[in-house]
């Protein structure tokens, strides 16, 4: 008999509670047996290290990192790597169950993992940084590697980060640049790896307004977060034909009725590092926000920013979530009453894992494709709307639900075969 939780409850539970209530969700219309269930969201190895660094100054400081790996049924590992104040095992835990329904909803033959340093990047130097990436790698060299956890760049790393990973693991390894993706051109990264999430998410929001009657061209689109993801998105849907009226980063959010000049803006971002003070706009407070209407908004930036209350504001006709969790369980419970429907996660930006295979293959074949050799794999992201799309209509269940079943089926079944039978 499944638990009625209150809105309120539901928006208190943690990161990791969070993704197992939708897991359960998903697993009663698959009528899925306990042991099964237990087993399929348990994380099978937790590793949390301690890592003393001396900073610039000669002083020493201690900071935590943790790498959850939660399944490897499909193959191995496969999660990014993040720098952030907010980093907790719980967090880090729920975002590796994420990669593992997101892997097996988009057929790439990998399992789930996520890792973490709780810091504040930007008060750090480069060599710093470097010193703090190295001695994580050391300390977790054990449990990572081409064929059993790869990782791949997140919240405040970046190319130059698996650039790091990947020269001192090749230290006690030789060289081995299939143990990490998003690293460099030069280091036989892959064409298309950075604006990948960014141009999924796009593509997945093109084939959604198609499903559900939006007009792409001149929808209002606003975006929370303007970094590689948000910031491609807007890139792509302003391309596309759609008027981003509204974006914001960490610090600062502009608006315009009549539409960003999105190119302009992705400019003055990079050379100021952040939104605020770009001319011709309204400022905007960061609270009002994911509260302007509009046609589509897209939380590109932090998890659990739309709690039930928020939802209940909420002023739109499509959420894309471009960051991972951004809504919370009670906030996906109003929406789905509400009406709005939303891509999650775990489809809409499941656009960087996939060009993330696509480079971990060219790495282990020590082959290297040009950016047009992946280009038709991009007509996939329809294709997975429409299967989930049909899944939610078979079950009637909204999209979120669909996709874990999905997920969890093909999850389950690999997880039979190998060692459940």
């Amino acid at each position: 008999m499944p638990i009625t939780r209150t809105l309120k409850e539901l928006d208190l539970l943690s990161a990791h509670e969070a993704v197992n209530y939708q897991f359960d969700r998903a697993a009663d219309v698959l009528a899925l047996p306990d042991a099964e269930r237990t087993i399929l969201k348990s994380p099978f190895r937790e590793l949390s290290v301690e890592l003393p660094i001396k900073m610039d100054g000669g002083g020493w400081r201690v900071f935590n990192g943790y790498r959850v790996q939660h399944d490897n049924t499909r193959g191995p590992c496969k999660g990014g790597l993040r720098y952030h104040p907010s980093v907790s095992p719980d967090e880090v835990r729920a975002l590796a169950a994420l990669m593992t329904w997101k892997t097996a909803l988009v057929d790439v033959p990998f399992g789930g993992a996520k890792g973490g340093i709780t810091c504040e990047p930007q008060r750090m130097s480069s060599d710093e940084r470097q010193r703090l990436t190295r001695s994580f790698v050391r300390a977790i060299g054990d449990i990572i590697g081409p064929s059993r956890d790869i990782p791949a760049p997140d919240m405040n790393t970046n190319a130059q980060t698996m650039a790091w990973i990947m020269d001192e693991y090749s230290s006690g390894h030789g060289y081995s640049p299939a143990v990490v993706t998003g690293k460099p051109l030069h280091l036989n990264g892959s064409l298309g790896r950075e604006d990948a999430t960014g141009r999924g998410a796009a593509l997945l929001t093109r084939a959604a307004c198609a499903d559900l009657g939006i007009e792409l061209k001149g929808a209002r689109v606003v975006i929370q977060g303007f970094g590689n993801v948000g910031g491609h998105a807007a890139r792509l849907l302003h391309e596309a034909g759609a008027k981003i009226i509204a974006v914001g980063d960490a610090t600062s959010s502009v608006f315009s009725a009549a539409g960003l000049d999105v190119p302009a803006l992705r400019a003055f971002h990079a050379e100021h590092g952040l939104v605020q003070g770009f001319p011709g706009v309204e400022p905007l407070k960061p609270a009002a926000l994911l509260r302007t209407p509009c046609d589509i908004l897209v939380p590109a930036a932090l998890g659990g920013v739309i709690d039930a209350p928020v939802a209940a504001q909420l002023d739109t006709r499509l959420v894309v979530e471009g960051a991972n969790a951004p809504v919370t369980a009670g906030g996906a419970q109003v929406l789905q009453q509400r009406g709005i429907p939303t891509l999650p996660d775990i489809l809409a930006n499941a656009g960087g894992v996939v060009v993330s295979y696509f480079e971990w293959t060219q790495n282990l074949t020590e082959f290297r494709w040009k950016k047009i050799a992946s280009t038709p794999n991009w007509k996939k992201p329809a294709a997975r709307l429409h299967r989930t799309t049909a899944t939610a209509r078979r079950h009637d269940v909204d999209w979120r639900t669909a996709a874990y079943i999905l997920a969890i089926d093909r999850v389950a079944q690999a997880a039979r075969l190998r060692w459940m039978s």
